[in-house]
């Protein structure tokens, strides 16, 4: 069995329910669910179905809590502690409710709400859990059906890290926005403010694309082709103004081994939003070495490596320029 990673303190299941004319209502417990070891395993399984899903926001708390009152009841529950977990749970299903009428919720589903330590975090984790039909051996070894939460489908869910709220994080709320940005309602359930910051964001891609390549162990001109890849495409995004996704920049940048890229790129600690468009200043380093001494200050293409325009001999720790421009050489000579 699977060793459990995260520590339950609080859980309920709530129901979410639309009838066929559209209306949407709640059935809620009366009170929390047991954490018993059935309990604790659909928590690891969504924890794990939930990281490895891509396409998620990123963001904090909105400011106007008269509309968005999710921070206030954060706030009453984990701060004031002036109502318990199973409150918090029954007025955030109600505020669902609100949000979902008039949505397309395909009959609605089962509420898990739980308060979550994990890594050391303390997080609060709302999804919507749909059911479908498996197949099991009954006593008699007869097939029978088995109805069971389809996590595999799972397309609604949210999680509320408290511990970066708490702390004044930036951003601390991640949600699955779902393709086409399904979940819209659901954001504004959470009361998300999306924090992307297309030049920060760019950076940080920039950043991870250079270390996954560095990690790879491939031959310069190889590496250097993946970030050139990275370059044209990126920068395509940036001067069309289309948002990008970082499974299609898996697919364009490495198209021989995309999974191994798309799993980089969706790695829960990196938090990398997808959906915004590239600020091309940031693209640079994909292409060009930057670098500076107290003395000098050096920049130039990757490609110049390999046309041998530039040359560094570590043997001997020098860095040979060639073909030097005529403007340059007078320059030189003046000194």
């Amino acid at each position: 069995m699977t060793e459990l990673q995260n520590t339950i303190s609080d859980l309920v299941i709530h129901r979410l329910i639309q009838e066929p004319q559209g209306a949407t209502s709640i059935e809620v417990r009366a009170g929390t669910n047991p954490v018993t070891e059935s309990a604790a395993r659909l928590v690891e399984r969504l924890c794990r179905h939930y990281a490895a899903r891509p396409g998620k926001g990123y963001g904090k708390f909105e400011d106007d809590e008269a509309n968005f009152p999710m921070p206030g009841l954060v706030r009453q529950h984990v701060v004031d502690q002036s109502i318990d977990f199973t409150t918090l749970s029954q007025r955030m299903m109600e505020h669902l409710r609100q949000r979902a009428e008039g949505e397309d919720l395909g009959g609605g589903g089962f509420v898990l709400i739980a308060r979550v330590r994990e890594l050391g975090a303390d997080c609060l984790w709302v999804a919507i859990l749909t059911e479908t039909v498996g197949t099991a051996i009954g006593g008699r070894l007869e097939i029978i059906d088995s109805p069971q939460l389809d996590l595999a489908a799972l397309r609604v869910a949210g999680r509320i890290d408290l511990s970066a709220w708490q702390q004044g994080a930036e951003r601390y709320i991640s949600f699955l926005k779902g393709r086409g940005d399904v979940a819209q309602y659901f954001k504004l359930f959470l009361g998300c403010n999306d924090v992307v910051i297309a030049l920060k964001e760019t950076q940080k891609l920039v950043q991870t694309l250079g270390h996954f390549a560095e990690t790879q162990q491939l031959e310069a001109p190889v590496r250097d082709a993946l970030l050139e890849r990275a370059h044209v495409y990126l920068d395509e995004l940036g001067e069309t103004s289309a948002p990008l996704s970082l499974d299609s920049i898996a697919r364009e940048v490495w198209p021989s081994a995309p999974e191994r890229l798309r799993e980089t790129l969706h790695d829960e600690a990196l938090e990398l939003a997808s959906g915004f468009v590239p600020d091309r200043r940031a693209l640079r380093p994909l292409i060009r070495f930057r670098a500076n001494a107290q003395q000098w200050k050096l920049e130039f293409d990757r490609s110049s490596l390999r046309s041998g325009a530039v040359h560094y001999d570590k043997d001997s720790e020098t860095l040979v320029l060639s073909n030097i421009p005529d403007h340059l050489k007078r320059m030189l000579l003046e000194d």
